[in-house]
């Protein structure tokens, strides 16, 4: 496998049915990705996840289990959580098709996690947040829900087909220092203490504040130094108000 298949996750969140599990790595496997991070799945590991999965019994061999989306994703750089669901507060939406160069792009030099729901209700808003994009894959208007292992197929699919005609995309068009999400949680848990404590932002009553401000941070993709500087800022506001 490629160290660009290598950096791209597939990662779902508190599936119900191991058995959708073995049929994900299923899917994953025919289009030469093997990175699978489940959190809290409700059965796993599970001789029904094993025998769906037919041959690909090494991905949930080595898939890696932890307790928050937030572990899951840590070290990537570029997330993306799949939706078919409008939400209150918009997040930015790509198709899955037009993603899939951008994907391939960000995984010559960083981590990529393509974030997966439960089955009966997809992901929460506040897990879409922890996302740079929400994934959009096109169905019909009137029925658009896919299982599981479908929309991981689908998604699989144009992630490899973009891998196979890599030649025409430009490995170094993508910074190789972006910040990693656990440098960028850091600054968003910095960034609240200090409108909290600047009264910008009353704790009892936060309204969008911070999601509107989760949604432009992530639109302007902060690198490292980027970030040593927000926070630097965050500070310096912090020692004025001592």
């Amino acid at each position: 496998m490629s160290n660009v298949l290598k950096n791209i996750r597939i990662v779902l969140v508190q599936t119900t049915h191991p058995g959708n599990i073995g049929a994900v790595a299923r899917a994953m496997k025919t289009m030469c990705l093997q990175n699978l991070y489940l959190v809290q799945p409700k059965q796993f590991p599970d001789p029904v996840a094993t025998a769906r999965a037919k041959q690909a019994e090494d991905v949930l061999e080595n898939a890696v289990v932890v307790n928050t989306l937030q572990e899951a994703i840590a070290d990537c750089c570029l997330v993306l959580g799949t939706s078919a669901r409008s939400r209150t507060l918009t997040w930015p939406t790509l198709n899955v098709a037009k993603a899939r160069a951008q994907i391939i792009q960000e995984a010559n030099h960083n981590p990529v996690a393509i974030v997966f729901g439960r089955e009966r209700h997809g992901l929460t808003n506040e897990e879409i947040q922890l996302c740079h994009y929400q994934l959009n894959i096109p169905a019909n208007p009137e029925y658009s829900s896919l299982n599981l292992a479908a929309a991981v197929q689908v998604a699989a699919y144009e992630i490899y087909q973009q891998y196979l005609s890599q030649s025409e995309v430009l490995a170094d068009a993508v910074p190789s220092d972006l910040a990693t999400m656990a440098e960028v949680a850091g600054f968003y848990e910095h960034l609240e203490h200090v409108l909290t404590e600047t009264n910008f932002v009353d704790p009892l009553r936060p309204g969008q504040i911070m999601a509107r401000l989760q949604r432009l941070y992530n639109r302007a993709r902060l690198d490292k130094v980027e970030i040593n500087v927000l926070r630097g800022f965050l500070k310096a506001v912090q020692k004025k108000l001592v």
